[in-house]
């Protein structure tokens, strides 16, 4: 059933405009005051009083289903219901993103949405779908590092020889995502922006041939994720020039930042919890509450690294306003690199 949010009259406001009617009546307004008060909280009290249903917009095995089932396992035992995966695949997430959109605003459809979902609307806007007033911003759950791997042969091992070796030989390179207006494509033609330098993107469809044929020196740079390049690199197969976002990777901290040689620079996928636009408030903050004791469990941390991810919890207050951030960002850059799909 679905439950609308109740905008609430004050009780002070309601007892002023009570004290010019009978008795009989000014009892029924106070009356009615409280329990429109009080329905929200009850509804949260009582919720979840069924299974909640996670959508991901893409299949099952992939990096966004990994996190999603990490995280939908550990919600099941903190909210004492069943936290249900359902894979809704297709144009690039938009289509379970949708979905989500035009469900009841009771708790019970969430959305596991990431970056891209940014993107997409930006370029795609065809499809209709307002990334921040189609949805209520329920929390923050992981970032996904992206990696710049290089054929070992390339003449540059850290952010700064990146930078000095792209300035000084443009349109030399070329270099390999897995695909147009992708969080890896994007961020990597924000660098290009940055060192005012050219090189052509590769783009491939998925990323699963990247790694090998940076290896073979089919291509010789690649945005790839933490999780598909670490272990490459750590054979000496090839090289981990920088971690696109800030910080260091655990158990990879030799390997560092770009914002090195670009202060600043910050790019990585983001996961986060998303329901409908109109959830009410009590129950935006349960489910973010149970959220934030998931991803602050060691168990789940050392979960999350084996996919390349890490937790990174952001409640609805400080999420809405960063989803708008981002998506000023990301538009930014499409504008200014010319970057659209066929």
């Amino acid at each position: 059933m679905q439950i609308a949010p109740v905008r609430a009259t004050p009780l002070n406001r309601v007892s002023a405009v009570s004290k010019k009617l009978d008795p009989a009546l000014r009892r029924r307004a106070l009356l009615a005051a409280g329990l429109a008060l009080a329905a929200p909280l009850a509804f949260a009290q009582s919720y979840p009083s069924k299974p909640v249903r996670l959508l991901v917009g893409y299949n099952a095995g992939g990096g966004v289903d990994a996190m999603a089932r990490m995280l939908a396992q550990r919600l099941s035992a903190v909210l004492g219901q069943q936290v249900v995966i359902e894979n809704r695949s297709g144009a690039s997430g938009m289509i379970a993103a949708d979905l989500v959109a035009k469900s009841p605003p009771d708790g019970y459809t969430l959305l596991m949405g990431e970056s891209g979902m940014l993107i997409n609307s930006i370029l795609q806007p065809r499809a209709g779908l307002d990334p921040i007033r189609s949805f209520t911003p329920v929390a923050g759950t992981f970032i996904a590092p992206l990696l710049i791997v290089a054929n070992n042969d390339f003449p540059a091992s850290n952010p700064e020889e990146l930078v000095s070796v792209l300035k000084a030989n443009p349109g030399r390179y070329s270099y390999a995502t897995s695909g147009v207006g992708t969080v890896q494509h994007l961020g990597f033609e924000l660098l290009k922006a940055q060192v005012h330098a050219f090189i052509v993107h590769i783009p491939y469809r998925g990323a699963a041939q990247i790694v090998p044929d940076v290896i073979s020196g089919q291509v010789p740079l690649g945005v790839v994720s933490a999780a598909a390049g670490l272990a490459q690199a750590k054979a000496g197969r090839l090289k981990a020039v920088a971690v696109m976002s800030t910080g260091k990777l655990a158990g990879a901290e030799s390997i560092a930042p770009m914002a090195d040689a670009l202060p600043g620079f910050d790019v990585a996928p983001r996961l986060m919890l998303l329901g409908p636009a109109g959830m009410p408030a009590p129950v935006v903050g349960k489910i973010s509450e149970a959220t934030r004791t998931v991803l602050a469990s060691a168990d789940l941390a050392n979960a999350a690294a084996q996919q390349g991810g890490v937790p990174a919890y952001l409640g609805p207050d400080e999420l809405g306003p960063d989803l708008g951030r981002e998506l000023a960002e990301w538009a930014r850059i499409v504008k200014a690199q010319r970057i659209s799909v066929e």
